[in-house]
């Protein structure tokens, strides 16, 4: 089986929040969240630092776990997928000791492009793309709402989605 590019390995599971960043660590990452396609020798000149250096300090960001994978951003129109909704999902009291099964569960689906994991009403808001309203009916209907740890789901239709600042 082929090993997964560097771009798609995983990181080892760690605890970002506890990383502290310096400056020209927050300065690399605020530059490849502008463009994550920057070679390592402009992002060392656009930082100020040796490219040796700037290598360096990518994989340490990579290793603890900050820097998590760098993605193409593409827009689900172009593949045919011209309706997103953000779905709510409520599961039942005894499925919630599944969490994380559930959520493997969820990112198997290719409607899927994003699964928050989420505190209120609801156990997680799912952002998926389908081709129509009746693909997506049948995605909610027949998928989701017929697994047993669905107690209820809520489908909001995405009119446009505007990206924010990432930092």
């Amino acid at each position: 089986m082929p090993q997964p590019s560097s771009a798609e390995r995983p990181v080892p599971p760690g605890s970002p929040q506890d990383v502290r960043l310096d400056d020209t660590d927050r300065t690399l990452v605020t530059a490849l969240l502008a463009d994550a396609r920057l070679s390592n020798k402009d992002l060392a000149g656009l930082v100020g630092i040796a490219p040796s250096t700037c290598l360096a300090r990518v994989r340490a960001l990579r290793t603890r776990g900050v820097i998590r994978g760098f993605h193409a951003d593409i827009d689900p129109r172009a593949l045919g997928h011209d309706l997103q909704a953000m779905i709510a999902i409520r599961l039942q009291p005894d499925a919630r000791r599944a969490i994380v099964e559930y959520t493997a569960r969820l990112t198997r689906y290719p409607e899927v492009l994003e699964v928050y994991f989420v505190a209120g009403a609801n156990d997680f808001l799912v952002h998926v793309a389908t081709a129509s309203t009746d693909e997506l009916r049948r995605f909610v209907g027949e998928q989701l709402n017929r697994d047993p740890a669905v107690a209820g789901t809520e489908t909001n239709l995405i009119f446009e989605h505007t990206r924010g600042r990432r930092v």
